[in-house]
């Protein structure tokens, strides 16, 4: 945990694992139009490794830094729902190393694209800082719901209001 934040720390997978694990049933959407239904993640709720952080009053974004490069940004308020893990077990089994083996982040409220497989890290800033998909035309936020897919149906708002 990393970037505005009272107290910044890293930990081990075995320390990370240790917090406790939280299992969250959730379906997953993917902006080509597949579903998956009824996933059972096993993983340490992304609030409890916030809590630990602290995160500073302008800390608005967090930013998913994974293998290669690959980053996601999420809106601090989007984050802090209870249902969103950090997994390293999908349907009682071990990631498989396709689905993000050691660490996944799973955010079942948004498209598919923002559970960042291969995680490394997690940074919290004032500003957003658009990730892998999102410089490439997807949406910032990725509501599946109101079909937030592509950058053209952001309004001006869009990277101020989380």
């Amino acid at each position: 945990m990393s970037g505005a934040v009272e107290s910044p720390y890293t930990l081990t997978y075995g320390e990370l694992k240790a917090l406790g694990p939280a299992d969250v049933q959730a379906d997953m959407h993917c902006v080509t139009g597949w579903s998956t239904l009824d996933n059972e993640w096993t993983g340490i709720p992304f609030r409890v490794l916030a809590e630990k952080a602290k995160p500073k009053s302008e800390a608005k974004w967090v930013i998913a830094h994974c293998d290669y490069g690959y980053t996601s940004d999420l809106s601090l308020q989007a984050m802090l729902d209870d249902d969103v893990l950090v997994a390293w077990a999908h349907n009682g089994e071990p990631l498989a190393a396709e689905h993000g083996f050691p660490l996944r982040l799973v955010v079942p409220k948004r498209y598919a694209w923002k559970s960042a497989k291969w995680l490394r890290g997690l940074e919290f800033a004032e500003h957003n800082k658009r990730g892998f998909w999102e410089v490439r035309g997807y949406h910032i936020h990725a509501d599946p719901w109101r079909e937030e897919r592509y950058s053209y149906q952001e309004d001006s708002r869009a990277e101020l209001e989380p």
